[in-house]
């Protein structure tokens, strides 16, 4: 990031403030900052007061607002997304509009101004969809490889990364079982034995990095990470902060799973494992229709989904642990 010049989408949300601070101390020439709220853009200004810091008001929606913050660009970090599950559910065709068309209009962009990197933000909701957010961003992936499929052995490349819960990012459960802890209870949780992925946002902006650094056309890079049960977690932030509140059971919510899968065995199958990382190639067949009915794929008997319910289970102390690392639990612990 020496020297470069950064454009991040929705960079003024959870994953944007931290990744900032990270571009910044890498020596960025200049970050710009594409979103809608001007509230939002107004606070990161006053609070970093970095000439660096370049803000653009404008909607990934419209392709004119994305190349005129495009133009000059290095490497590009696309985060701006409807990620609220109730709200794509009510909404379904404006998650389209943002997570799909919107997407679409990033990389194009990018192709055209010649920008050398692009890593795309998903989720695991992405895997086997069951809900309007996740079925977006499984599209987004999608529109990723078909582009890498056209650009033919040059130009820019556009990649992914796919992570689970980022804790303590914005809308996410750990503030309101903190928001409840304060008020004295009780602390809702939608079913104690649903397990979710555990991850902090420097490890989110750590797995962006080694997906610009790393990344081939079409690449989804995904954080080996651990999970733990929402019983578990709501017992930990209990127990961290000394409340004695009730722990109630409310049901699951629509569109929720009882847990996450952050990749599939047949995705396994063709992937390629570090001790940290797991790079899924694309389909590389390109627009060879024949090719999808006459070739097999690989043996996937051998592997299973990676799945919160089967990744490295934190228990109360283990979580305890994890939340004593975050900044935010820092400071709400004095």
């Amino acid at each position: 990031m020496q020297g470069k010049t950064i454009l991040i989408t929705g960079g003024t949300g959870s994953f944007g403030g931290v990744m900032v601070r990270h571009a910044l101390d890498r020596g960025a020439a200049e970050i710009r900052i594409l979103s809608r709220d001007e509230e939002k853009q107004d606070a990161m200004r006053n609070r970093l007061q970095e000439p660096r810091l370049v803000f653009h008001i404008g909607d990934v929606r419209d392709p004119g607002s994305v190349d005129m913050a495009m133009a000059g660009v290095d490497m590009v970090f696309h985060a701006a997304a409807l990620k609220q599950v109730p709200s794509c559910e009510f909404f379904p065709l404006e998650a389209v509009r943002t997570n799909v068309l919107g997407s679409q209009n990033v990389i194009d962009s990018a192709i055209r101004h010649g920008v050398a990197n692009v890593v795309c933000l998903s989720t695991d909701k992405a895997v086997l969809p069951i809900n309007a957010m996740g079925m977006t961003k499984a599209l987004m992936e999608k529109l990723v490889q078909a582009a890498s499929r056209r650009r033919n052995g040059g130009g820019t490349v556009v990649a992914c990364v796919r992570y689970g819960n980022v804790m303590y990012s914005r809308g996410s459960v750990i503030p309101l079982f903190l928001r409840q802890i304060r008020a004295g209870g009780p602390i809702t949780v939608t079913n104690p034995d649903m397990t979710r992925f555990l991850l902090p946002l420097s490890e989110s902006v750590a797995l962006v990095e080694y997906a610009l650094n790393n990344a081939g056309p079409g690449d989804v890079f995904i954080k080996k990470a651990p999970a733990t049960t929402i019983g578990t977690l709501a017992e930990a932030m209990r127990r961290l902060f000394g409340s004695n509140a009730e722990i109630r059971t409310i049901g699951v919510r629509h569109g929720e799973k009882l847990f996450e899968t952050l990749a599939t065995a047949d995705e396994l199958a063709g992937a390629e494992e570090t001790d940290d990382y797991w790079r899924l190639r694309m389909d590389s067949r390109e627009l060879n229709y024949a090719s999808y009915f006459s070739e097999g794929r690989p043996d996937v008997t051998r592997f299973e989904d990676y799945t919160s319910h089967n990744t490295r289970r934190l228990d109360v102390e283990g979580v305890i642990a994890l939340l004593k690392s975050l900044p935010e639990i820092q400071a709400e612990l004095g």
